[in-house]
């Protein structure tokens, strides 16, 4: 485990953190003397884990201020009222999947923590807004926004896309971190080099770590549109507008961690939250086969729909 011999302040989904462990996917805060809204702190949940593990289940509990979850082999974590994460490292862990799971699970739990709403996807800004892209794990949201990248566009998040509200309801995209993560099929099929990345932990050999500092926008956007990828058998692909009564369960099944929501009671908020969401947000299903089609392909579509839109609404 690789500690920070000095204070090092990071940004990520919106919020300052200070860490003792070392973070290099994060970016580094230059402003030292702003508040600091996250603590990220080494320390030993052993004793708490083994009293607290069976009240919901045997790899994570709920009690009144924090979450608790723990990674065979690897780590045990408290995330803490939304401002602090304690680690607990199991010896012989490796390093990067202690990180994997921090800027995961631990940034998700935080964000629901703090109100702040989070899907399971990848966003990216085109024109100005951020649009999402969600679906289950394999769907293309990575590959897909990856394939935006190349075109130019840049990267707001990927894994946890974090959205906030304004004072009127209307939903933001706040930026995460530089760095997607790519499986070999969809390096291989975008045309990169895999020689040049790094796995995401050391025993996992087909998914890389992406570095995307010079491609990643820095700024909230406001969310334009949210696009939601379904692999099917058919030999053709098609997007469909999301009805309205339809968006709720669509984003209550893509947001991150879900099973979050009823332990920790925000039932309420995020309905509210995903009704904000579903009245100022175009919504799609984009369904596409599972073999015969390329991300480069779809991004086109999906610019050629987002620029019409665009034509409708500035003629109204």
């Amino acid at each position: 485990m690789v500690l920070t011999s000095e204070k090092t302040v990071y940004s990520a989904f919106g919020m300052r953190l200070t860490s003792e462990i070392a973070l290099p996917e994060l970016t580094r805060s230059v402003e030292l003397t702003e508040e600091i809204d996250v603590e990220v702190a080494i320390g030993d949940l052993s004793r708490v884990w083994n009293e607290e593990r069976t009240i919901y289940h045997s790899f994570y509990a709920v009690l009144d201020d924090q979450v608790l979850f723990y990674i065979p082999d690897t780590a045990i974590f408290s995330i803490q009222d939304g401002r602090k994460v304690i680690v607990s490292p199991i010896a012989g862990a490796d390093e990067k999947k202690i990180r994997l799971y921090l800027l995961g699970t631990c940034m998700g739990v935080l964000l629901f923590q703090r109100k702040t709403f989070p899907l399971h996807g990848s966003a990216v800004v085109i024109e100005g807004k951020a649009y999402a892209f969600i679906g289950d794990s394999g769907a293309g949201k990575s590959t897909l926004a990856a394939a935006f990248l190349s075109k130019g566009y840049s990267l707001l998040s990927d894994d946890v896309i974090a959205v906030t509200l304004s004072d009127e309801g209307v939903p933001s995209v706040v930026p995460a971190y530089p760095q997607q993560k790519l499986w070999q099929e969809s390096i291989d099929q975008l045309g990169m080099e895999s020689s040049g990345y790094v796995p995401l932990y050391e025993r996992d050999s087909k998914k890389y770590a992406i570095p995307v500092v010079a491609k990643f926008y820095t700024e909230p956007v406001p969310l334009g549109g949210v696009f939601e990828l379904v692999k099917t058998e058919d030999d053709h692909w098609e997007i469909e507008p999301v009805e309205k009564l339809k968006r709720f369960p669509m984003l209550l099944y893509h947001t991150y961690r879900n099973h979050f929501i009823s332990l920790l009671h925000l039932e309420q908020w995020h309905f509210a939250t995903s009704a904000s969401i579903a009245r100022h947000v175009d919504m799609f299903q984009l369904r596409r086969p599972t073999v015969g089609f390329t991300a480069h392909y779809l991004a086109s579509q999906i610019l050629q729909l987002v620029s019409h839109k665009e034509e409708c609404t500035n003629e109204r």
